[in-house]
């Protein structure tokens, strides 16, 4: 029996933060979809395609993983595609309360299918798509958050970074300054 899994969210953009989580789940289940919500509520950054593109780009080469987008109750979305779990990070106690409520009313709906929740990795459990974008619209550094494929439509969108500032100067040894 193939265990099939869905790791849904918006991917506005995708973050290392993500692709960590897809790593460590495509260890554990055969077969791992990463399911883009199309989701024009949240007014995304990205349309759907662009978050597709760069999604499928950041993900080449991972095995048992498709990406694919969904505009439809993603329990719904689950079952059509056979997974019978639902994959979500959780970051913080906050995340919890919004992500245990779903779950519960997904098993309310379709009892077959489970949620499972992965904590991130430490270094990037601070890591959210918001903040990402704050810091590229600001001109600031994303290469060590988000994939290069992602570095560089966000660059297309705010500019270049941000020319570094000189390290401050400290006082010399035995002076009043």
């Amino acid at each position: 029996m193939i265990r099939s899994a869905i790791y849904p969210g918006t991917f506005d953009p995708i973050t290392n933060g993500h692709i960590d989580l897809v790593r460590r789940g495509s260890v554990r289940f055969d077969r791992l979809v990463v399911a883009i919500a199309r989701n024009p509520g949240k007014r995304p950054l990205f349309t759907a395609k662009e978050r597709l593109a760069m999604a499928r780009e950041a993900l080449r080469g991972t095995p048992g993983i498709e990406v694919l987008l969904f505009d439809e109750l993603l329990i719904d979305f689950a079952a059509r595609l056979g997974c019978s779990t639902i994959l979500r990070g959780l970051r913080a106690v906050s995340d919890f309360e919004y992500e245990l409520q779903i779950a519960l009313t997904n098993r309310k709906m379709r009892p077959e299918i489970e949620t499972v929740f992965l904590a991130p990795s430490i270094r990037y459990i601070y890591l959210s798509s918001s903040l990402v974008k704050e810091i590229a619209s600001y001109g600031g550094p994303v290469s060590e958050l988000v994939p290069p494929v992602v570095e560089r439509r966000l660059r297309q969108r705010y500019g270049p970074p941000a020319p570094a500032l000189p390290p401050a100067k400290t006082p010399r040894k035995g002076t009043s300054r």
